[in-house]
C-alpha cells in the first residue's frame, strides 16, 4: 500500500489566470478534431507512464472509443516543431464546470517551460468554452512541479484527501519493457 495525497484545485473566474507563454514560435496547441483511440491511448501512456497512470491501461478499443466519442470531451495536443510534446483533455458537465481531465508533457519535453504554456492554453480554452468553473486534480504521484505549476497559473486548492492505494512496484512506462 502506498499513501497518496490528492489535491483538488479550481479556478472560478477568468481573472484568476496568471498566463505564462514562451516566445517559442515552434510550439503550437491543436484540437484533435477527429480524436481516435490510438492517439488518445498513445498520449495517455506517453505522458502518464512514469506517473502511475494505470486506470485506463486495461481499456479495450471500444472503451477508448466511448471515452473520446462524447461531445463534452475535447482532446488538445501540444506540438513542438511538429512532434507531440503533451496534451490535455477538457471535459464539460451540465453545470458549465470544465474539468482538465488529463494534462501533461511527454518526458522528453519536461523542463523546457512547455508545461506552463500548455496549462495556460488549457485554461484559456476552457474559458472560451463558456466555463463557469475549471477544476482538476493532481496527486503526490505526479511530477514534483505539477502542483506548483497549477498554483502558479492561478488555481486554488479546494480539497485534499489522503488514500492508501495498491500500486505496481514500478510505474509502467510508456509501454511494457520500456525501462528508461
Amino acid at each position: 500500500m502506498t499513501d497518496v495525497m490528492t489535491y483538488y484545485l479550481e479556478m472560478t473566474d477568468v481573472g484568476q489566470l496568471r498566463p505564462k507563454k514562451l516566445a517559442n514560435n515552434s510550439f503550437e496547441v491543436i484540437k484533435a478534431a477527429e480524436p481516435i483511440p490510438e492517439l488518445s491511448r498513445f498520449l495517455y501512456t506517453a505522458v502518464g507512464g512514469d506517473w502511475y497512470w494505470i486506470d485506463r491501461l486495461p481499456w479495450s478499443y471500444d472503451c477508448w472509443r466511448g471515452w473520446i466519442d462524447r461531445p463534452e470531451l475535447q482532446t488538445w495536443v501540444g506540438y513542438l516543431s511538429g512532434t507531440p510534446a503533451g496534451y490535455f483533455e477538457l471535459q464539460a458537465d451540465h453545470d458549465a464546470n470544465v474539468e482538465i481531465a488529463s494534462f501533461g508533457l511527454i518526458p522528453a519535453f519536461i523542463g523546457k517551460g512547455l508545461g506552463s504554456q500548455l496549462l495556460t492554453e488549457a485554461v484559456e480554452q476552457a474559458w472560451r468554452n463558456d466555463a463557469s468553473r475549471i477544476w482538476l486534480h493532481t496527486c503526490t504521484l505526479d511530477h514534483p512541479s505539477a502542483l506548483k505549476n497549477y498554483l502558479a497559473r492561478g488555481f486554488t486548492l479546494f480539497r485534499q484527501e489522503k488514500n492508501a492505494i495498491h500500486l505496481p512496484a514500478q510505474p509502467p512506462g510508456p509501454w511494457p519493457g520500456a525501462n528508461r
